[in-house]
């Protein structure tokens, strides 16, 4: 049976490699996506792993999907109603894809394309369907009454403990893009309550990689403020013009810190109209309005999270 420090170093390895996944490149993908794959394939897995797949057929399951007349980008997959199947097929696709990493921009071109670079193919298979399967996944083993049990108990164990140790803090951190002055006026403002803002780029290095940077700083804060700006464009490719987004960073960041500090601990300010991802349908947003009502309703939103500090100082 895995110690609890193989287990959290594990799930903690899984994550990692899927972040290093997002923020990769062409250039770059091959290398943390075969690492995802080895990692889901450790010892301690083997059993969960040969449950889900059993009795599935990958490549019948690709050959069944019916090709769109649409436009490149535009197919469907057709999942199976059993979530374990689902869970088992996108196992045997991870595999796939670090055998073949080519075919991974190929599966992500026809399902998930939402852009013109290959990147784009890459980001968006990570983002809708590796994250959400890396998601269940952990929920699956936690399910289970033997080792896989005692896996994810370890894992949740240490996912509470850090969001015990930042639910006390004074510490907010800011997911920005490119708008230095959201950026200042959000971090003045916080100043100005006697909390402490974070800003990744602030932060020494101290010979940390960017992905050790986000875990320790995810533990040392108890709240987190997305600032989604208008500092990128873009579109389907059935669309005629093209809408304003915030950074891919920013959304990818927001993702991260909306799991590991959980969703009321993570406050959305847009500015403009900038375009709302489809994954963050139904989440709540704060307009960066010119009259600066943004403000008071910041303020609840950390109250609300019973974030330690005094209201009355935004009138001072």
């Amino acid at each position: 049976m895995a110690t609890k420090s193989m287990a959290t170093d594990l799930f903690r390895e899984i994550n990692n490699a899927v972040l290093d996944l997002q923020a990769s490149q062409y250039q770059s993908y091959q290398r943390p996506l075969k690492a995802l794959a080895r990692l889901l394939q450790s010892p301690e897995l083997t059993e969960v792993n040969a449950e889900l797949i059993e009795g599935l057929d990958l490549d019948k399951f690709l050959g069944g999907q019916t090709p769109s007349e649409g436009l490149v980008g535009s197919d469907t997959l057709d999942w199976p109603e059993d979530p374990r199947e689902t869970l088992g097929l996108t196992l045997q696709l991870i595999f796939r894809f670090a055998q073949k990493p080519e075919f991974l921009l190929t599966f992500g071109h026809h399902y998930y394309h939402s852009g013109s670079k290959l990147t784009d193919a890459i980001h968006s298979v990570v983002r809708q369907l590796l994250i959400p399967f890396v998601r269940d996944y952990k929920s699956y083993v936690g399910s289970r009454s033997d080792s896989g049990t005692h896996l994810m108990l370890a894992a949740a164990h240490n996912d509470t403990e850090a969001r015990l140790a930042g639910a006390g803090s004074n510490k907010v951190f800011i997911v920005h893009g490119h708008d230095d002055d959201a950026l200042h006026g959000l971090a003045r403002f916080l100043e100005k309550l006697k909390l402490e803002p974070i800003v990744l780029r602030e932060q020494p290095n101290q010979g940390r990689t960017i992905i050790e940077k986000y875990e320790d700083i995810a533990g040392e804060v108890g709240f987190a403020v997305v600032l989604l700006t208008p500092d990128d464009v873009g579109a389907a490719k059935t669309a005629t013009e093209q809408n304003q987004r915030a950074r891919q960073n920013v959304i990818f960041e927001l993702g991260y810190f909306a799991g590991h500090l959980g969703r009321g601990r993570v406050c959305l300010l847009r500015k403009g109209n900038v375009e709302i991802p489809s994954d963050l349908y139904g989440v709540l947003y704060i307009d960066l309005d010119p009259a600066e009502g943004w403000k008071s309703k910041l303020v609840q939103e950390m109250k609300a999270t019973k974030l330690d500090f005094d209201a009355n100082r935004m009138f001072a």
